[in-house]
C-alpha cells in the first residue's frame, strides 16, 4: 500500500434507484494525505491499496470520525457529521492519479480543482466523461433522468413545482464550492471543476468550464474553455471565446498570461505571454498567419501565430483596409495595453 497516495475523500451523495452514482459532495478533500490517516482508516473500510470508491454506512462514519480523532482532526469533525446523513456515503482512496474508473472518483478530481488543490491540467481526467452522468439538475437536486417525469408528477400532487434548472453531466461550481474572494454573477455559468483564482470577477456573461480557469485577480466577461488558465490581471471581453481543448492528460494547455487583454468577440488558439492585447473580433489561432510589423508599421515578415505563442508585449490587430492580421511588439503594444487596461 502507497504510503503517500495521490489524494482522500470522504462524500456524501446521490444514487438512483439501482444504486448508480449521479454526483458526490465532497466538503474537505485531501491532497496528498500522510500514510498514517490511509492506515488509520484501511482497516475499518478494507483498504488494500489502489484507486477506490469505497461506500460506507453511517456506523463506519462514526468509527472512522473515533479513528481520527488524534490522526486528523478536521476529518474526524467530518466524518462525525456524516455519521448523521440520510444519503449514501462514499469514502475514494486515490492511490495514484491515474485515469478515472468511478463517478466518485471523478468528483473528487472535479473537487480538487474548484478547491484550488489542483490547478488545470495538473491532474489526469482521462475517461471521465462515461463516467458522468447526464442527469436532471433540479431544485431537489440530482435526479436519474429515467426517474425525473415521475417526480415532476409527485411534487405537482403535493401541489409543489420541482424546478429543472439544466440537464448535463456538469453541475455549477458554487452548489458544491464556493472559493474564497472571487465575484460570480451568474453561478450556472461556472461548471464544478473550474478553478477559480482569488481576486476574480465573473460577469454575467462570463463562462468558466471544468479544468479551466483563472489564477486571479482577473476580470472574465467571456469563455474560458476546457484547457485555457487565465494569469493575474488579465480582462476577457464579452463574447470572447479561447478555444482551449481538453484530454484526459495528452493536449498542451492554453494559458493566458498576466496583464493580458482579450477584446469583445475576440478568441485565441495559442498561448499568450504577459501584456498581451487581442484586438476586440479578432480569432487568432494557431495557422493564422501574421504580419510582424516594426514600431514604424513596416512589415518585418510574415509568420504563423503559433511562432507567437508564449512571447510578452504583444498586440493583434486586424488591418482595417486588407484585412491582415498584425501584430506589433515592445514599446507601442505596452502602451496600448496599459490605456486599454485603464480604459476599462
Amino acid at each position: 500500500m502507497s504510503t503517500t497516495p495521490f489524494s482522500l475523500a470522504f462524500g456524501v451523495g446521490t444514487q438512483n434507484r439501482n444504486g448508480t452514482w449521479l454526483e458526490v459532495f465532497y466538503a474537505q478533500p485531501l491532497l496528498n494525505p500522510p500514510g498514517d490517516l490511509i492506515q488509520a482508516i484501511a482497516p475499518l473500510l478494507d483498504y488494500a491499496g489502489g484507486n477506490q470508491a469505497i461506500t460506507f454506512t453511517t456506523a463506519q462514519a462514526s468509527q472512522l470520525a473515533e479513528a481520527l480523532k488524534t490522526v486528523d482532526a478536521s476529518q474526524s469533525a467530518l466524518l462525525t457529521r456524516l455519521a448523521e446523513s440520510h444519503r449514501p456515503l462514499v469514502a475514494t482512496i486515490l492511490a495514484e492519479d491515474v485515469a478515472l474508473t468511478s463517478t466518485p472518483e471523478a468528483y473528487l478530481k472535479l473537487h480538487l480543482l474548484s478547491h484550488r488543490l489542483v490547478k488545470p491540467h495538473g491532474v489526469s481526467l482521462a475517461g471521465i466523461f462515461p463516467l458522468l452522468p447526464n442527469v436532471a439538475w433540479t431544485s431537489e437536486g440530482a435526479i436519474d433522468l429515467g426517474e425525473l417525469a415521475e417526480r415532476q408528477l409527485e411534487a405537482r400532487l403535493k401541489g409543489e413545482l420541482l424546478e429543472v434548472f439544466s440537464v448535463d453531466k456538469f453541475p455549477k461550481m458554487t452548489d458544491y464550492v464556493v472559493p474564497a474572494g472571487v465575484r460570480i454573477a451568474d453561478s450556472a455559468r461556472v461548471r464544478l471543476g473550474a478553478y477559480i483564482g482569488e481576486g476574480t470577477t465573473i460577469m454575467h456573461e462570463g463562462f468558466v468550464n471544468f479544468n479551466a480557469g483563472t489564477e486571479g485577480p482577473g476580470m472574465i466577461e467571456g469563455r474560458v474553455s476546457a484547457g485555457v488558465f487565465v494569469g493575474k490581471g488579465s480582462d476577457l471581453g464579452g463574447g470572447c471565446s479561447t478555444m482551449g481543448t481538453l484530454s484526459g492528460g495528452g493536449n498542451i494547455i492554453i494559458k493566458v498570461g498576466e496583464g493580458c487583454l482579450i477584446g469583445a468577440n475576440a478568441g485565441i488558439g495559442i498561448p499568450l505571454g504577459d501584456r498581451n492585447t487581442v484586438e476586440s473580433g479578432l480569432y487568432v489561432t494557431a495557422g493564422t498567419k501574421v504580419a510582424l510589423l516594426d514600431e514604424n508599421n513596416q512589415l518585418v515578415k510574415v509568420v504563423k501565430a503559433r511562432d507567437l505563442a508564449g512571447q510578452t508585449d504583444l498586440l493583434f490587430r486586424r488591418n482595417s483596409e486588407t484585412g491582415a492580421v498584425e501584430c506589433k511588439t515592445h514599446k507601442s503594444a505596452i502602451e496600448l495595453n496599459e490605456a486599454l487596461h485603464a480604459h476599462n
